[in-house]
């Protein structure tokens, strides 16, 4: 091991990740979390009322959609991840300890796809409109929970020497111990390893620019631009999955989460294609509950 003064060049690691005032424990990757989420219903609710939307609307649905996202994401990780938590020397409990890291975007997206439909049902407007508002917002904030995994050091990838290599510091707790999660750095640098953490915030800014731009460009609808959120995240996934080191689920030598990344691409872009195109219209946007049934007068 070498101290992190020979290694200059390279990106440095937080030198922690944690920060306990007395009782409470402020945790980098949650505040992560907590900054994309926020981000992201600010931004989702002001493009949803450009469209024609009602103020506020987003903020609704996310009371459904959030929660089911973190419970689908952390499923998802548990889930293709299993032997950590269930194998031999895992603790299960360890599964609900969501703060210590271990969302699964895909299985995020998908359950927080089932809260949102809830969410719209009950008020009344159309899923794929919402989705269209809201999708520069998630990757956004997508970039802003890549820096979580930084204060953590986690999903890094391979060891490296390019110049831009992340260092990956030795972390030790009150008692001197290793404490990779809650310890804090001893100026020690295990390795320097491909910043992987780095690439995917970078790709994510990039899909939300291209988004952005169709959008403004194509005046683009009926969840086409969720569909391309999707697709361009993919595959900026894809290839940067193939180049992280830490434990995962393989199929025929290939993590799972490539596979993963490549089904859900295909799908995606065939929804795209095949979506109606176009844009709804502002009234469209308007609230409008089903179960709500209209009574003509009563004549006596």
């Amino acid at each position: 091991m070498v101290t992190s003064t020979e290694l200059l060049a390279y990106i440095p690691s937080p030198p922690q990740g944690v920060w306990h005032l007395g009782p409470l424990a402020l945790r980098a990757y949650a505040l992560c979390i907590i900054a994309g989420i926020v981000v992201a219903i600010v931004w989702g609710d002001r493009r949803w009322v450009a469209r024609g939307g009602e103020k506020g609307t987003v903020l609704d649905i996310a009371i459904w959609a959030v929660p089911f996202g973190l419970i689908g994401g952390r499923l998802y990780h548990v889930i293709t991840d299993w032997s950590t938590y269930f194998g031999p020397g895992g603790s299960p409990v360890d599964a609900l300890k969501i703060w210590q890291g271990g969302l699964g975007i895909w299985g995020a997206v998908a359950l927080g796809a089932v809260g949102a439909w809830i969410g719209c049902r009950r008020r009344g407007i159309p899923l794929p409109a919402l989705g269209d508002a809201v999708a520069p917002g998630v990757v956004l904030a997508q970039a802003i929970g890549r820096l979580g995994n930084w204060f953590n050091q986690e999903l890094y990838g391979r060891e490296t020497t390019v110049p831009w290599g992340l260092e990956i510091y030795e972390r030790v707790n009150d008692a001197g111990r290793l404490d990779t999660l809650n310890g804090v750095s001893n100026g020690v640098v295990q390795q320097v390893v491909h910043p992987t953490f780095l690439y995917e915030l970078v790709w994510n800014l990039l899909v939300v620019v291209l988004l952005v731009v169709v959008d403004r460009r194509f005046a683009i609808g009926h969840g086409r631009l969720f569909a391309l959120y999707v697709a361009g995240y993919c595959g900026g996934r894809f290839w940067i999955e193939l180049m992280r080191s830490d434990h995962a689920t393989e199929i025929l030598g290939i993590r799972v989460n490539s596979f993963t990344s490549a089904i859900v691409f295909a799908c995606a872009v065939a929804y795209f294609v095949l979506a109606k195109k176009g844009r709804e219209a502002p009234q469209d946007l308007q609230p409008h509950r089903p179960d709500v049934v209209s009574v003509k007068g009563d004549h006596a």
